[in-house]
């Protein structure tokens, strides 16, 4: 099957599962920042990207922390991620391709706040759209509301060409934080991972992003 064939067949089984986005990265650019082996990383050519889109609904219930049912949804949803990742991971390897699935959420440099792959960067060169003044990545239909992750493979796959795109006018998240880390033209990480530090031990949560900047962008559809 040719580029584009594997390409479609792969996006089909992805919408299947349920998920809103899909988009296939040339990852020469962001190779240089994998976390693994150097030697892992070179077989592979693409890095396939999925999105989950979450709930509105359960975004609406934030208002100035996060809260146990956006914890247990944000869970879940990265459950899904990995378990679609495997399925995706399990189908190239049948066409006789190597695959590598990237964990939904694990960070595996907490002050840095790095994971093996940015699923963030690859996301942006497949297309999903740009980054946003909060530094997550904002898309045209879904604003920052959405889940990502990443399979690497050397299946021989169409690309995705990057997306123009822009806050514009909108300062949104700027309003919406709670640790003041979102400048306009600027993004400070350490008052934002210090609130993340104080939500854990005040809301009795794990782990996660705190969901505020996440609520107030919309995105432009």
């Amino acid at each position: 099957m040719d580029k584009l064939g594997n390409y479609k067949a792969l996006r089909k089984a992805m919408l299947a599962e349920g998920m809103a986005l899909f988009g296939v990265a040339d990852i020469a650019p962001v190779k240089k920042d994998f976390q693994l082996p150097e030697e892992v990383a070179a077989k592979f050519t693409a890095g396939v990207a999925i999105g989950y889109r979450l709930s509105e609904s359960v975004m609406d219930t934030l208002s100035t922390a996060p809260n146990q049912i956006y914890y247990f949804h944000y869970q879940r949803v990265n459950l899904l991620l990995d378990q679609t990742t495997l399925k995706l991971t399990s189908l190239i390897q049948s066409k006789g391709y190597s695959a590598l699935p990237v964990p939904a959420s694990q960070v595996i440099h907490w002050e840095k706040q790095l994971g093996t792959v940015s699923h963030k960067a690859v996301a942006r060169l497949a297309g999903f759209g740009w980054y946003g003044r909060s530094n997550l990545l904002v898309t045209p239909g879904f604003g920052s509301q959405l889940r990502l992750a990443t399979v690497l493979t050397d299946m021989p796959l169409k690309f995705d060409k990057p997306m123009d795109g822009g806050c514009g006018s909108c300062e949104a998240c700027v309003s919406a934080c709670p640790s003041g880390a979102i400048g306009k033209d600027s993004f400070n990480l350490q008052p934002c991972r210090d609130k993340l530090k104080e939500f854990m031990k005040t809301e009795k949560i794990g782990q996660m992003i705190c969901g505020l900047c996440i609520k107030a962008c919309r995105g432009k559809a």
